[in-house]
């Protein structure tokens, strides 16, 4: 690559404390022309000490030039490997402004919300029809708080017929949060490893199959990009000693058109619809994160859920062995309005397409890097794919090469993660990026790969061409500094 990142003029940002003069002012009011009151003492906020005071053009500037430091799917390439972060078309945006959905009050009544009530209902039967599950919840507002419905829908409906069991069965190749939602919901995890090609195996299971074990949590496909293989004999195994199976939905894009997990034996998994169908994903929401179940799970869904009633569509809470609500009214509406745009765009066959142009370019990632990066697992990848560091000469790790991407413009991959792969370097290009795009990027890869062999110290120094230099993130987790201080 003959250029690295770009050239320009770089402005560093002051805080807006560093702004601030004593007296000014971002506002200007007339004088009052009614009678001047005096608010309750309860009722007025005490001043703050050393509060910024600006002009507006000052807070406007200020942010506007912050907002050019953002890195998001609509300025480039984002290929963090597990999160999917394909680029949003912006048809979905203008589906969700909509003034009757915009603007319709979560309590506004049901006969007065036919069309939103209705569009909950389509996009329950669409996401059923895709993944193979009868009954679905749109409540959840994440990834995580979809776990979180599923296993307490798992606990329910063991507690419905006596059962106490106390474990939980979680792959070493599982999702992340997956551990965390299974001791939350009162369980204790029981890992198993995955065998030498990266997936769980039959026998491993069954050594962990106790009358204890309340539910198995999978991936699929997993971590490693990998299609679990067995999954069909592995819920069998599961139902056979009196168990449920929960699949992590975050892989789900690889999967469109072509394998349904309800097929397959899973009896509960949540939708990434910031993931799968294109809906905003990052800045803390707010997300959606939908649950599939089983015919036997759906009495424990949360309440309300959205029914068919006559020629319209309602509301219901009359549900005795419900969970309850997890979510304010009925979830993040503007949400699900984008994720149905986005299906009711494509289509089964387009939708089908996505992940096969997803997992070819995962691929295609593959087959120019495998060469030059350690590959860990040689099983065919899906639609993400796992490097290590191995190969990496210098003395350079993951980190060393996450930080020179910046320098190239792109922002690094998912690394040190799935921690089955030490040094691991996570990449899912999606399939809403061009030849050119994967090409460029994998010319940065290689080029950081050839810098390690002759130039260690641009990788071991990098960033070296952004506002600030490598930052110390372990003084960063330990002693974070949140406030601004003289």
């Amino acid at each position: 690559m003959s250029s690295v990142g770009t050239s320009g003029l770089v402005l560093n940002e002051k805080l807006l404390f560093e702004h601030s003069d004593p007296g000014r002012r971002g506002y200007s009011l007339s004088a009052l022309d009614v009678p001047a009151v005096e608010l309750p003492q309860e009722l007025t906020r005490q001043e703050i000490s050393g509060f910024p005071e600006l002009s507006e053009v000052d807070v406007v500037r200020h942010f506007t030039r912050l907002s050019t430091w953002n890195y998001g799917v609509d300025s480039g390439f984002y290929p963090l490997g597990s999160c999917t972060m394909k680029y949003n078309p912006k048809v979905n945006e203008v589906a969700a402004r909509i003034p009757g959905f915009a603007q319709v009050h979560p309590l506004t009544p049901d006969e007065l919300c036919q069309g939103a009530l209705g569009l909950l209902f389509k996009l329950q039967q669409a996401l059923a029809e895709i993944s193979g599950f009868p009954a679905i919840t749109l409540q959840p507002a994440a990834g995580a708080h979809g776990e979180l419905a599923g296993m307490l829908m798992i606990r329910a409906w063991h507690e419905s017929r006596g059962g106490k069991r106390r474990k939980v069965l979680i792959p070493d190749t599982a999702h992340g949060t997956n551990p965390a939602t299974a001791a939350l919901c009162g369980y204790e995890v029981v890992p198993i490893a995955s065998g030498p090609d990266g997936v769980l195996h039959l026998d491993a299971v069954a050594a962990a199959m106790t009358d204890d074990v309340a539910a198995l949590m999978v991936t699929n496909p997993n971590t490693l990009g990998l299609f679990e293989s067995s999954i069909v004999e592995i819920c069998q195994l599961v139902h056979e000693r009196g168990g449920l199976v929960y699949c992590d939905g975050a892989n789900l894009n690889a999967l469109l058109g072509i394998a349904r997990p309800g097929d397959l034996g899973i009896d509960v998994m949540h939708f990434n619809l910031h993931k799968t169908f294109s809906t905003p994903h990052g800045g803390g929401g707010p997300g959606a994160g939908p649950v599939g179940v089983t015919e036997a799970l759906a009495p424990f869904l949360p309440v309300p859920v959205v029914v068919k009633d006559g020629e319209g569509y309602r509301l219901c809470s009359d549900r005795p062995d419900s969970i309850g609500r997890l979510k304010a009214f009925y979830g993040n509406f503007g949400v699900l309005v984008r994720a149905w745009a986005y299906i009711r765009t494509l289509g089964p066959e387009g939708l089908k397409l996505a992940s096969q142009m997803a997992v070819l370019n995962a691929n295609y990632l593959r087959a120019r890097l495998e060469g030059t990066f350690h590959l860990p697992y040689p099983g065919r990848s899906l639609h993400e794919v796992v490097f290590s560091d191995r190969k990496l000469a210098g003395g350079c790790h993951t980190l060393d090469l996450a930080k020179r991407l910046i320098d190239y413009g792109y922002h690094p991959p998912t690394i040190y993660f799935p921690l089955v792969v030490k040094g691991a370097i996570m990449i899912e290009p999606t399939e809403t990026e061009s030849l050119e795009t994967l090409d460029e990027f994998c010319e940065a890869m290689l080029s950081i790969a050839q810098e390690a062999v002759d130039q260690p110290e641009l990788l071991l120094q990098a960033p070296i061409r952004t506002r600030v230099r490598r930052m110390d993130e372990t003084a960063a987790a330990r002693k974070p500094r949140l406030r601004w201080e003289e």
